[in-house]
């Protein structure tokens, strides 16, 4: 099975890719049943909660996964795909200060997070060994495939992390 080394990634990323244990499609997948759970247990109360000044509230934690997962899947199919073109960066705290969250429902959110996973699933399951090697440049770095796999993964864990640690 793939594993990405240094060369395929910026080195912002290790600290994800790290948090990869064994199979990565299998630890995608159960990455859908673990946002649901945990996120069960967020009381009313502390969906709009943030254990810092200027650090994100529970919502749009899920809101910035969403957005990052988005991002890093559009960046897989290109690169997947053979498109050569650099992509650009994003920058998260743009996209959860332009995301309206404070409108949105934490179910709904979680919804969409667990409905967009299922059809990344999809894609994910679609790739081979030859196109984890495949890369392109994101950001002005140059990135394979399969890390990118490893940072979806990874991301998530971080944050999920974070969640239990810090939130609940």
């Amino acid at each position: 099975m793939y594993q990405p080394q240094p060369k395929d990634y910026a080195p912002y990323y290790t600290g994800y890719i790290q948090l990869v244990q064994g199979d990565i499609m299998e630890m995608l997948d159960k990455q859908q049943q673990q946002i649901s759970n945990l996120l069960e247990l967020v009381p009313a109360a502390k969906q709009d909660y943030a254990y810092a000044p200027g650090k994100w509230t529970v919502k749009e934690v899920i809101a910035h996964l969403i957005d990052t997962e988005r991002v890093m899947v559009y960046r897989t199919m290109c690169f997947a795909r053979n498109d050569k073109a650099e992509l650009p960066g994003f920058d998260e705290n743009d996209y959860i200060a332009n995301s309206r969250i404070a409108e949105r429902k934490l179910e709904d959110l979680v919804n969409e997070f667990l409905l967009m996973r299922k059809s990344n699933m999809y894609f994910f399951k679609s790739l081979n060994e030859a196109d984890y090697a495949k890369n392109g440049n994101a950001n002005g770095n140059n990135i394979s495939v399969g890390a990118l796999l490893f940072i979806v993964a990874g991301h998530v864990a971080h944050h999920l992390n974070v969640l239990k640690e810090r939130y609940l």
